[in-house]
Protein backbone atom coordinates (compact mmCIF):
# COMPACT_ATOMS: atom_id res chain seq x y z
CA UNK A 1 0.00 0.00 0.00
CA UNK A 2 1.48 3.68 -0.79
CA UNK A 3 1.49 5.79 1.68
CA UNK A 4 -0.18 8.81 0.81
CA UNK A 5 1.26 12.34 0.76
CA UNK A 6 0.71 15.25 2.89
CA UNK A 7 1.63 18.60 3.19
CA UNK A 8 3.98 19.16 6.49
CA UNK A 9 4.07 21.85 8.73
CA UNK A 10 7.75 21.89 10.71
CA UNK A 11 7.67 23.57 14.40
CA UNK A 12 9.91 23.12 17.52
CA UNK A 13 7.64 21.53 19.65
CA UNK A 14 4.13 19.84 18.50
CA UNK A 15 1.95 18.92 21.58
CA UNK A 16 -1.20 16.40 21.34
CA UNK A 17 -4.12 17.42 23.71
CA UNK A 18 -4.69 20.84 24.93
CA UNK A 19 -5.98 20.15 28.50
CA UNK A 20 -4.01 21.18 31.28
CA UNK A 21 -0.82 19.11 30.59
CA UNK A 22 -0.48 19.85 27.23
CA UNK A 23 -1.54 24.20 27.54
CA UNK A 24 1.08 24.29 30.72
CA UNK A 25 3.77 23.09 28.41
CA UNK A 26 2.81 24.76 25.34
CA UNK A 27 2.94 28.81 28.18
CA UNK A 28 6.04 27.12 30.03
CA UNK A 29 8.12 26.69 26.30
CA UNK A 30 6.85 30.47 25.28
CA UNK A 31 7.98 31.63 28.68
CA UNK A 32 11.07 30.19 28.91
CA UNK A 33 12.14 31.14 25.09
CA UNK A 34 10.97 34.89 26.28
CA UNK A 35 13.19 35.10 28.92
CA UNK A 36 16.12 33.83 26.97
CA UNK A 37 15.45 36.53 24.41
CA UNK A 38 14.61 33.82 21.44
CA UNK A 39 12.00 32.04 20.24
CA UNK A 40 10.07 28.84 19.72
CA UNK A 41 7.78 27.66 17.55
CA UNK A 42 4.92 25.70 19.01
CA UNK A 43 1.65 24.04 18.19
CA UNK A 44 -1.30 22.55 20.06
CA UNK A 45 -3.83 20.04 18.34
CA UNK A 46 -7.14 19.61 19.96
CA UNK A 47 -9.56 17.03 18.88
CA UNK A 48 -12.43 18.51 20.38
CA UNK A 49 -14.17 21.20 18.71
CA UNK A 50 -13.32 23.98 21.29
CA UNK A 51 -10.30 23.92 23.85
CA UNK A 52 -12.13 22.76 26.61
CA UNK A 53 -14.96 20.75 24.64
CA UNK A 54 -13.62 17.24 26.16
CA UNK A 55 -12.05 18.09 29.26
CA UNK A 56 -14.07 16.77 32.38
CA UNK A 57 -13.48 16.70 36.11
CA UNK A 58 -14.47 17.01 39.45
CA UNK A 59 -13.17 19.41 40.13
CA UNK A 60 -11.05 20.59 43.29
CA UNK A 61 -7.92 22.05 42.38
CA UNK A 62 -4.82 22.11 44.01
CA UNK A 63 -3.59 25.56 42.87
CA UNK A 64 0.32 24.87 43.41
CA UNK A 65 1.45 24.49 39.81
CA UNK A 66 -0.94 27.11 38.78
CA UNK A 67 0.88 29.65 41.07
CA UNK A 68 4.11 28.78 39.73
CA UNK A 69 3.14 28.64 35.98
CA UNK A 70 1.33 32.12 36.20
CA UNK A 71 1.83 33.70 39.74
CA UNK A 72 -0.56 36.93 38.92
CA UNK A 73 -3.36 34.48 37.78
CA UNK A 74 -5.78 36.07 39.68
CA UNK A 75 -5.59 39.64 38.47
CA UNK A 76 -5.89 37.58 35.12
CA UNK A 77 -8.99 36.19 35.74
CA UNK A 78 -8.54 32.61 35.75
CA UNK A 79 -12.15 31.05 36.70
CA UNK A 80 -11.41 30.05 39.82
CA UNK A 81 -13.66 31.76 42.06
CA UNK A 82 -14.70 29.57 44.87
CA UNK A 83 -12.48 28.33 47.30
CA UNK A 84 -12.99 25.32 49.58
CA UNK A 85 -14.82 26.68 52.58
CA UNK A 86 -16.09 23.40 54.25
CA UNK A 87 -14.75 20.01 53.89
CA UNK A 88 -16.55 16.24 54.30
CA UNK A 89 -16.20 12.70 54.25
CA UNK A 90 -19.17 10.43 55.03
CA UNK A 91 -20.03 6.88 54.68
CA UNK A 92 -23.39 5.91 53.11
CA UNK A 93 -25.11 2.73 54.12
CA UNK A 94 -28.38 1.83 52.63
CA UNK A 95 -30.39 3.74 55.84
CA UNK A 96 -28.25 6.39 57.00
CA UNK A 97 -24.29 7.67 56.59
CA UNK A 98 -21.83 9.11 59.12
CA UNK A 99 -19.28 11.24 58.96
CA UNK A 100 -15.57 10.81 59.17
CA UNK A 101 -13.90 13.62 61.22
CA UNK A 102 -11.16 15.32 59.47
CA UNK A 103 -8.70 15.79 62.03
CA UNK A 104 -8.43 11.49 61.14
CA UNK A 105 -7.28 12.04 57.35
CA UNK A 106 -4.15 12.78 56.33
CA UNK A 107 -3.23 16.12 56.00
CA UNK A 108 -2.72 15.76 51.75
CA UNK A 109 -6.75 15.22 52.40
CA UNK A 110 -7.09 18.57 53.43
CA UNK A 111 -8.49 20.73 51.11
CA UNK A 112 -7.92 24.06 52.70
CA UNK A 113 -6.21 26.54 49.83
CA UNK A 114 -7.78 24.71 47.02
CA UNK A 115 -10.60 25.68 44.39
CA UNK A 116 -14.26 24.41 43.32
CA UNK A 117 -14.14 24.63 39.19
CA UNK A 118 -15.09 23.69 36.29
CA UNK A 119 -11.97 22.34 34.47
CA UNK A 120 -13.58 22.98 30.90
CA UNK A 121 -13.92 26.85 31.50
CA UNK A 122 -10.44 26.75 33.60
CA UNK A 123 -8.90 25.05 30.25
CA UNK A 124 -10.38 27.45 27.75
CA UNK A 125 -8.82 30.49 30.36
CA UNK A 126 -5.47 28.27 29.84
CA UNK A 127 -5.98 28.13 26.33
CA UNK A 128 -6.09 31.80 25.88
CA UNK A 129 -3.13 32.34 27.80
CA UNK A 130 -1.33 30.45 25.83
CA UNK A 131 -2.56 31.77 22.64
CA UNK A 132 -1.83 35.15 24.13
CA UNK A 133 1.71 34.73 24.03
CA UNK A 134 1.75 33.23 20.22
CA UNK A 135 0.80 29.12 20.72
CA UNK A 136 -0.90 28.16 17.74
CA UNK A 137 -3.92 26.09 19.09
CA UNK A 138 -5.27 23.83 15.97
CA UNK A 139 -8.88 22.77 17.79
CA UNK A 140 -11.12 20.17 15.60
CA UNK A 141 -7.94 18.44 14.55
CA UNK A 142 -7.56 14.62 15.88
CA UNK A 143 -3.96 13.26 15.77
CA UNK A 144 -4.74 10.17 14.02
CA UNK A 145 -1.51 8.39 13.34
CA UNK A 146 2.44 8.83 15.17
CA UNK A 147 5.60 9.78 11.84
CA UNK A 148 8.36 8.41 12.79
CA UNK A 149 11.90 9.51 10.82
CA UNK A 150 14.46 7.23 9.02
CA UNK A 151 15.91 6.48 12.67
CA UNK A 152 12.68 5.18 14.25
CA UNK A 153 12.11 8.76 16.36
CA UNK A 154 8.74 9.91 16.78
CA UNK A 155 8.91 12.92 13.96
CA UNK A 156 5.13 14.32 14.26
CA UNK A 157 1.23 13.22 13.97
CA UNK A 158 -0.64 13.23 11.20
CA UNK A 159 -4.21 15.65 12.20
CA UNK A 160 -6.77 16.95 10.30
CA UNK A 161 -8.19 14.07 8.02
CA UNK A 162 -11.84 14.63 7.15
CA UNK A 163 -14.18 13.48 4.52
CA UNK A 164 -14.09 9.36 4.57
CA UNK A 165 -17.02 7.92 4.53
CA UNK A 166 -18.11 4.51 6.53
CA UNK A 167 -17.56 2.42 3.74
CA UNK A 168 -14.07 3.60 3.72
CA UNK A 169 -13.99 5.49 0.39
CA UNK A 170 -12.95 9.21 -0.13
CA UNK A 171 -16.03 11.69 0.29
CA UNK A 172 -16.28 14.89 -2.31
CA UNK A 173 -14.88 16.87 0.81
CA UNK A 174 -12.38 14.56 1.64
CA UNK A 175 -8.95 16.14 3.48
CA UNK A 176 -5.29 13.91 3.27
CA UNK A 177 -5.08 15.49 6.54
CA UNK A 178 -1.56 16.88 7.38
CA UNK A 179 1.50 16.31 8.96
CA UNK A 180 2.83 18.18 11.70
CA UNK A 181 6.35 17.85 12.77
CA UNK A 182 8.46 18.96 15.66
CA UNK A 183 11.73 18.45 17.24
CA UNK A 184 10.11 16.91 19.74
CA UNK A 185 6.69 15.70 20.12
CA UNK A 186 4.62 16.12 23.78
CA UNK A 187 1.66 13.75 24.14
CA UNK A 188 -0.49 15.19 26.86
CA UNK A 189 -3.97 12.85 25.26
CA UNK A 190 -5.54 12.12 29.02
CA UNK A 191 -6.21 8.69 30.35
CA UNK A 192 -6.12 5.62 27.96
CA UNK A 193 -5.16 8.36 24.14
CA UNK A 194 -4.96 6.25 21.59
CA UNK A 195 -1.97 7.30 19.76
CA UNK A 196 -0.32 7.07 23.61
CA UNK A 197 -1.80 3.46 23.81
CA UNK A 198 0.45 3.00 20.38
CA UNK A 199 3.33 4.65 21.93
CA UNK A 200 3.37 2.56 24.88
CA UNK A 201 3.67 -0.91 22.88
CA UNK A 202 6.03 0.62 20.50
CA UNK A 203 8.41 1.73 22.67
CA UNK A 204 7.96 -0.81 25.14
CA UNK A 205 7.61 2.11 27.74
CA UNK A 206 5.23 0.07 30.33
CA UNK A 207 8.00 -2.64 30.82
CA UNK A 208 8.78 -3.48 34.34
CA UNK A 209 5.45 -1.73 35.68
CA UNK A 210 2.44 -2.31 36.66
CA UNK A 211 -0.49 -1.91 34.27
CA UNK A 212 -2.12 1.09 34.76
CA UNK A 213 -5.56 1.17 36.51
CA UNK A 214 -8.70 2.88 35.89
CA UNK A 215 -11.79 4.25 37.41
CA UNK A 216 -14.98 5.74 35.45
CA UNK A 217 -16.37 9.31 36.74
CA UNK A 218 -19.47 9.80 35.43
CA UNK A 219 -20.64 13.91 36.69
CA UNK A 220 -23.94 16.05 36.43
CA UNK A 221 -24.13 19.52 36.59
CA UNK A 222 -27.48 21.03 38.41
CA UNK A 223 -28.61 25.00 39.72
CA UNK A 224 -30.32 24.11 42.71
CA UNK A 225 -32.67 26.59 44.39
CA UNK A 226 -30.73 29.37 46.81
CA UNK A 227 -31.91 27.81 49.92
CA UNK A 228 -29.65 25.05 49.76
CA UNK A 229 -26.48 26.44 47.79
CA UNK A 230 -23.32 26.29 50.32
CA UNK A 231 -20.58 27.84 48.38
CA UNK A 232 -17.38 26.47 49.09
CA UNK A 233 -18.47 23.06 50.13
CA UNK A 234 -16.62 19.64 49.37
CA UNK A 235 -18.66 16.52 50.15
CA UNK A 236 -16.90 12.95 49.38
CA UNK A 237 -18.73 9.53 50.21
CA UNK A 238 -17.82 6.03 50.14
CA UNK A 239 -20.13 2.77 50.46
CA UNK A 240 -23.72 2.38 49.09
CA UNK A 241 -25.03 1.71 46.88
CA UNK A 242 -21.57 0.08 46.14
CA UNK A 243 -21.03 -3.49 47.69
CA UNK A 244 -17.56 -3.36 50.29
CA UNK A 245 -15.49 -5.87 47.05
CA UNK A 246 -16.48 -2.88 44.37
CA UNK A 247 -14.18 0.41 44.46
CA UNK A 248 -15.68 3.64 44.18
CA UNK A 249 -17.10 6.58 45.40
CA UNK A 250 -18.99 10.03 44.81
CA UNK A 251 -17.94 13.60 45.04
CA UNK A 252 -20.45 17.19 45.41
CA UNK A 253 -18.96 20.32 44.67
CA UNK A 254 -21.42 23.62 45.74
CA UNK A 255 -20.03 26.43 43.46
CA UNK A 256 -20.41 29.44 41.43
CA UNK A 257 -24.25 30.62 41.35
CA UNK A 258 -26.47 28.13 42.78
CA UNK A 259 -24.30 25.14 41.03
CA UNK A 260 -23.87 21.46 42.20
CA UNK A 261 -21.30 19.21 40.30
CA UNK A 262 -22.34 15.65 41.73
CA UNK A 263 -20.59 12.58 40.51
CA UNK A 264 -19.46 9.06 40.69
CA UNK A 265 -16.22 7.36 40.14
CA UNK A 266 -16.25 3.24 40.02
CA UNK A 267 -13.11 1.66 39.84
CA UNK A 268 -13.14 -0.14 36.87
CA UNK A 269 -11.53 -3.45 38.60
CA UNK A 270 -14.94 -4.90 39.46
CA UNK A 271 -15.56 -8.01 39.25
CA UNK A 272 -19.39 -8.72 38.78
CA UNK A 273 -20.34 -8.01 34.81
CA UNK A 274 -23.58 -7.31 35.74
CA UNK A 275 -22.41 -3.70 37.48
CA UNK A 276 -23.64 -0.74 35.12
CA UNK A 277 -21.54 2.33 36.67
CA UNK A 278 -24.00 4.90 35.11
CA UNK A 279 -26.89 3.29 37.36
CA UNK A 280 -25.10 3.03 40.28
CA UNK A 281 -24.69 6.88 40.24
CA UNK A 282 -28.14 7.52 39.27
CA UNK A 283 -29.23 5.30 42.45
CA UNK A 284 -26.86 7.06 44.50
CA UNK A 285 -28.27 10.56 44.08
CA UNK A 286 -31.72 8.96 45.78
CA UNK A 287 -29.87 8.87 49.02
CA UNK A 288 -30.66 11.09 51.50
CA UNK A 289 -27.62 12.57 51.96
CA UNK A 290 -27.46 13.60 48.27
CA UNK A 291 -30.57 14.41 47.31
CA UNK A 292 -31.32 16.83 50.12
CA UNK A 293 -28.31 18.85 48.06
CA UNK A 294 -30.52 18.58 44.54
CA UNK A 295 -33.88 18.15 44.93
CA UNK A 296 -35.84 20.71 43.71
CA UNK A 297 -32.74 21.75 41.05
CA UNK A 298 -32.76 21.30 37.95
CA UNK A 299 -29.84 18.79 36.08
CA UNK A 300 -27.70 21.47 33.41
CA UNK A 301 -24.95 19.36 31.87
CA UNK A 302 -23.87 15.48 31.77
CA UNK A 303 -20.41 13.33 30.90
CA UNK A 304 -17.93 10.89 31.75
CA UNK A 305 -14.43 10.17 31.58
CA UNK A 306 -12.23 7.68 32.53
CA UNK A 307 -9.52 8.64 35.01
CA UNK A 308 -5.93 7.19 35.70
CA UNK A 309 -5.61 5.58 39.19
CA UNK A 310 -2.51 3.44 38.91
CA UNK A 311 -0.37 6.00 40.45
CA UNK A 312 3.33 5.29 40.96
CA UNK A 313 3.21 1.86 40.00
CA UNK A 314 2.22 2.41 36.75
CA UNK A 315 3.73 5.44 35.57
CA UNK A 316 5.61 4.37 32.40
CA UNK A 317 9.19 5.06 31.35
CA UNK A 318 8.27 9.05 30.43
CA UNK A 319 10.41 10.09 27.74
CA UNK A 320 11.46 8.44 24.42
CA UNK A 321 12.98 9.26 20.71
CA UNK A 322 11.19 12.22 19.90
CA UNK A 323 8.86 12.43 22.52
CA UNK A 324 7.24 12.22 25.75
CA UNK A 325 4.46 11.66 28.18
CA UNK A 326 2.83 14.10 29.96
CA UNK A 327 -0.08 14.38 32.55
CA UNK A 328 -2.70 11.94 32.09
CA UNK A 329 -1.50 10.14 29.10
CA UNK A 330 1.19 8.89 32.10
CA UNK A 331 -1.37 9.01 35.19
CA UNK A 332 0.11 10.86 37.97
CA UNK A 333 -3.74 11.11 39.71
CA UNK A 334 -3.62 11.54 43.42
CA UNK A 335 -6.30 8.30 43.82
CA UNK A 336 -7.11 9.45 47.42
CA UNK A 337 -7.20 12.92 47.22
CA UNK A 338 -9.23 13.08 43.64
CA UNK A 339 -6.90 15.08 42.35
CA UNK A 340 -4.62 15.12 39.13
CA UNK A 341 -4.51 18.72 37.57
CA UNK A 342 -2.08 20.12 39.41
CA UNK A 343 0.42 16.92 38.82
CA UNK A 344 -0.49 16.90 35.00
CA UNK A 345 0.00 20.68 34.52
CA UNK A 346 3.70 20.00 36.25
CA UNK A 347 4.61 17.25 34.30
CA UNK A 348 4.16 19.70 31.15
CA UNK A 349 6.06 22.13 32.76
CA UNK A 350 8.86 19.72 33.37
CA UNK A 351 8.90 17.93 29.93
CA UNK A 352 8.74 22.07 28.16
CA UNK A 353 11.78 22.76 30.59
CA UNK A 354 14.02 19.79 29.45
CA UNK A 355 12.33 20.08 25.93
CA UNK A 356 13.89 23.69 25.86
CA UNK A 357 16.77 23.22 27.27
CA UNK A 358 17.81 20.50 24.74
CA UNK A 359 16.84 23.19 22.54
CA UNK A 360 19.25 25.75 23.31
CA UNK A 361 22.03 22.68 23.15
CA UNK A 362 21.01 22.15 19.50
CA UNK A 363 19.16 18.95 19.81
CA UNK A 364 16.29 17.18 18.37
CA UNK A 365 14.67 13.96 18.22
CA UNK A 366 16.99 12.17 21.11
CA UNK A 367 15.43 10.70 24.40
CA UNK A 368 14.85 13.89 27.13
CA UNK A 369 16.34 11.71 29.92
CA UNK A 370 16.09 15.04 31.76
CA UNK A 371 12.76 15.22 32.12
CA UNK A 372 12.73 12.09 33.31
CA UNK A 373 15.33 12.81 36.30
CA UNK A 374 12.94 15.84 36.99
CA UNK A 375 10.13 13.98 37.35
CA UNK A 376 11.73 11.71 40.31
CA UNK A 377 13.13 14.55 41.86
CA UNK A 378 9.76 16.90 41.90
CA UNK A 379 6.72 17.20 44.15
CA UNK A 380 4.90 15.05 41.30
CA UNK A 381 6.82 11.90 42.45
CA UNK A 382 6.77 12.42 46.15
CA UNK A 383 2.41 13.14 45.97
CA UNK A 384 2.29 9.60 44.20
CA UNK A 385 4.78 7.72 46.71
CA UNK A 386 2.70 9.33 49.52
CA UNK A 387 -0.05 7.58 48.55
CA UNK A 388 1.31 4.31 46.21
CA UNK A 389 -0.50 1.34 48.42
CA UNK A 390 -3.54 3.20 48.55
CA UNK A 391 -5.47 2.11 45.49
CA UNK A 392 -3.74 -2.09 46.24
CA UNK A 393 -5.24 -1.87 49.77
CA UNK A 394 -8.69 -0.95 48.49
CA UNK A 395 -8.37 -3.81 46.04
CA UNK A 396 -7.31 -6.56 48.00
CA UNK A 397 -9.19 -5.64 51.29
CA UNK A 398 -12.17 -4.02 49.81
CA UNK A 399 -13.43 -0.53 51.18
CA UNK A 400 -14.07 -1.06 53.93
CA UNK A 401 -10.82 -2.98 55.62
CA UNK A 402 -8.89 -1.12 52.69
CA UNK A 403 -10.02 1.81 53.33
CA UNK A 404 -8.71 1.55 57.13
CA UNK A 405 -5.43 0.29 55.78
CA UNK A 406 -5.15 2.98 53.49
CA UNK A 407 -5.51 5.17 56.71
CA UNK A 408 -2.66 3.86 58.05
CA UNK A 409 -0.51 3.68 55.38
CA UNK A 410 -0.88 6.96 54.44
CA UNK A 411 -0.22 8.41 58.26
CA UNK A 412 2.48 6.30 58.32
CA UNK A 413 4.48 7.42 55.33
CA UNK A 414 3.25 11.36 56.00
CA UNK A 415 5.03 10.51 59.65
CA UNK A 416 7.90 8.48 58.86
CA UNK A 417 9.56 10.19 55.50
CA UNK A 418 8.28 7.71 53.02
CA UNK A 419 8.31 4.28 54.81
CA UNK A 420 5.18 1.96 54.64
CA UNK A 421 4.20 -0.97 57.18
CA UNK A 422 3.01 -3.02 53.90
CA UNK A 423 5.88 -2.48 51.76
CA UNK A 424 8.56 -0.52 53.46
CA UNK A 425 9.79 1.78 50.77
CA UNK A 426 8.45 -0.13 47.94
CA UNK A 427 5.18 -0.86 46.42
CA UNK A 428 2.30 -2.84 46.75
CA UNK A 429 1.35 -4.27 43.26
CA UNK A 430 -1.61 -4.10 41.15
CA UNK A 431 -1.74 -7.49 39.86
CA UNK A 432 -4.07 -7.96 36.47
CA UNK A 433 -5.71 -5.18 34.24
CA UNK A 434 -9.18 -4.10 34.45
CA UNK A 435 -9.97 -6.16 31.58
CA UNK A 436 -8.74 -9.38 33.43
CA UNK A 437 -10.48 -8.27 36.62
CA UNK A 438 -14.34 -8.70 35.53
CA UNK A 439 -15.28 -12.20 36.12
CA UNK A 440 -18.06 -15.26 34.25
CA UNK A 441 -21.56 -13.64 34.70
CA UNK A 442 -22.53 -17.30 36.03
CA UNK A 443 -20.88 -16.58 39.25
CA UNK A 444 -23.04 -13.27 39.83
CA UNK A 445 -26.53 -12.66 39.81
CA UNK A 446 -28.40 -9.80 37.44
CA UNK A 447 -28.41 -6.31 39.37
CA UNK A 448 -32.12 -4.46 39.19
CA UNK A 449 -31.61 -0.94 38.96
CA UNK A 450 -34.82 1.40 39.57
CA UNK A 451 -36.27 2.92 36.78
CA UNK A 452 -35.25 6.47 36.04
CA UNK A 453 -37.90 9.20 37.69
CA UNK A 454 -36.88 11.91 35.52
CA UNK A 455 -36.89 14.43 38.30
CA UNK A 456 -33.69 12.70 40.21
CA UNK A 457 -32.70 9.85 37.86
CA UNK A 458 -32.43 9.69 34.46
CA UNK A 459 -31.58 7.55 31.03
CA UNK A 460 -28.36 7.25 29.57
CA UNK A 461 -30.11 8.67 25.89
CA UNK A 462 -31.58 11.33 28.30
CA UNK A 463 -28.24 12.13 29.54
CA UNK A 464 -25.77 12.01 26.33
CA UNK A 465 -28.19 14.93 25.10
CA UNK A 466 -26.85 17.15 27.60
CA UNK A 467 -23.31 16.13 26.80
CA UNK A 468 -23.78 18.17 23.79
CA UNK A 469 -22.56 15.42 21.77
CA UNK A 470 -22.34 15.17 17.83
CA UNK A 471 -20.36 13.18 15.34
CA UNK A 472 -20.42 13.30 11.41
CA UNK A 473 -22.52 10.33 10.76
CA UNK A 474 -21.25 9.15 7.08
CA UNK A 475 -17.20 8.09 8.67
CA UNK A 476 -15.93 5.02 9.78
CA UNK A 477 -16.88 3.94 13.33
CA UNK A 478 -14.49 4.85 15.59
CA UNK A 479 -15.26 2.00 17.91
CA UNK A 480 -14.03 -0.89 16.12
CA UNK A 481 -13.71 -4.40 16.96
CA UNK A 482 -10.48 -6.76 16.15
CA UNK A 483 -13.18 -9.59 15.75
CA UNK A 484 -16.87 -8.91 15.17
CA UNK A 485 -18.04 -12.86 16.35
CA UNK A 486 -16.82 -11.63 19.51
CA UNK A 487 -19.55 -10.17 21.29
CA UNK A 488 -22.04 -12.37 20.78
CA UNK A 489 -20.07 -15.63 20.79
CA UNK A 490 -17.64 -14.99 23.84
CA UNK A 491 -19.01 -11.74 25.77
CA UNK A 492 -22.13 -12.41 25.67
CA UNK A 493 -22.36 -16.29 26.37
CA UNK A 494 -19.86 -15.28 29.02
CA UNK A 495 -19.99 -12.14 30.38
CA UNK A 496 -23.18 -11.57 29.72
CA UNK A 497 -21.99 -8.63 27.52
CA UNK A 498 -20.84 -5.80 29.90
CA UNK A 499 -20.12 -3.98 27.12
CA UNK A 500 -24.14 -2.60 27.14
CA UNK A 501 -23.54 -1.87 31.14
CA UNK A 502 -20.43 -0.43 31.97
CA UNK A 503 -20.51 2.25 28.95
CA UNK A 504 -22.25 5.49 29.85
CA UNK A 505 -23.97 6.81 26.94
CA UNK A 506 -25.89 4.03 25.63
CA UNK A 507 -23.19 3.29 22.77
CA UNK A 508 -23.12 -0.94 23.04
CA UNK A 509 -26.89 -2.84 22.52
CA UNK A 510 -27.61 -6.82 21.97
CA UNK A 511 -30.60 -6.79 19.71
CA UNK A 512 -32.77 -10.07 18.58
CA UNK A 513 -35.19 -10.54 16.31
CA UNK A 514 -38.66 -10.76 16.86
CA UNK A 515 -38.32 -14.23 18.46
CA UNK A 516 -36.10 -13.34 20.60
CA UNK A 517 -33.46 -15.36 19.07
CA UNK A 518 -30.12 -14.35 16.45
CA UNK A 519 -28.63 -11.67 18.70
CA UNK A 520 -26.86 -9.26 17.22
CA UNK A 521 -24.20 -6.51 19.01
CA UNK A 522 -25.27 -2.81 17.92
CA UNK A 523 -22.46 0.24 17.77
CA UNK A 524 -24.00 3.33 18.26
CA UNK A 525 -20.79 5.39 17.84
CA UNK A 526 -22.62 8.62 17.81
CA UNK A 527 -23.39 8.40 20.95
CA UNK A 528 -19.63 8.03 22.21
CA UNK A 529 -18.38 10.76 24.72
CA UNK A 530 -15.12 9.29 24.17
CA UNK A 531 -14.44 8.02 27.86
CA UNK A 532 -12.82 5.65 26.62
CA UNK A 533 -14.09 2.80 29.58
CA UNK A 534 -14.94 0.38 26.65
CA UNK A 535 -11.46 -0.32 25.51
CA UNK A 536 -9.90 -0.28 28.77
CA UNK A 537 -12.85 -2.52 30.32
CA UNK A 538 -13.78 -5.26 27.54
CA UNK A 539 -13.04 -8.45 28.49
CA UNK A 540 -11.60 -9.82 25.55
CA UNK A 541 -10.21 -6.28 24.73
CA UNK A 542 -11.69 -6.81 21.35
CA UNK A 543 -12.67 -3.56 21.12
CA UNK A 544 -10.20 -0.79 20.22
CA UNK A 545 -11.11 3.24 20.62
CA UNK A 546 -9.72 5.24 17.76
CA UNK A 547 -10.15 8.62 16.50
CA UNK A 548 -12.93 9.92 15.06
CA UNK A 549 -12.92 13.22 12.77
CA UNK A 550 -11.77 15.89 14.54
CA UNK A 551 -14.91 18.17 16.06
CA UNK A 552 -16.60 15.39 16.98
CA UNK A 553 -17.58 14.20 20.60
CA UNK A 554 -18.68 16.16 23.31
CA UNK A 555 -18.78 19.72 23.98
CA UNK A 556 -18.71 19.94 27.83
CA UNK A 557 -19.53 23.81 29.48
CA UNK A 558 -18.99 24.32 33.08
CA UNK A 559 -18.02 20.69 33.31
Amino acid sequence: MVEEARDAMEYDVVIVGAGPAGLSAAIRLKQLAEAAGGKISVAVLEKGAEVGAHILSGAVIDPVSLNELIPDWKAKGAPLDTPVSEDKFVVLGPAGAASLPMFMMPPLMNNHGNYIVSLSNFTKWLGAEAEALGVEIYPGMAASAPVFDEAGALKGVVAGVFGIAKNGEKKSDYQPGMELHGKYVLIAEGARGSLTKGLLEHFELSKGRDPQKYGIGIKELWEVPASQHRPGLVLHTVGWPLDDKTGGGSFMYHWGERLVSVGYVVHLNYKNPYISPFDEFQRHKLHPEIRQHIEGGKRLAYGARAITEGGLQSVPKLAFPGGALIGCAAGFVNVPRIKGSHNAMKTGMLAAEAAFAALQQGRQRDTLEEYEAAYRASRVYRDLKLVRNAKPLLSRNGTFWGGVLGMVDMWSNTLLAGFSPFSGTGALKHGKSDAAATEKAKKHRPIAYPKPDGTLTFDKLTSVYLSNTNHEEDQPAHLTLKDPSVPIKVNLRDYAEPATRYCPAGVYEVLYDEKGANPRFQINAQNCVHCKTCDIKDPSQNIVWVTPEGGGGPNYANL
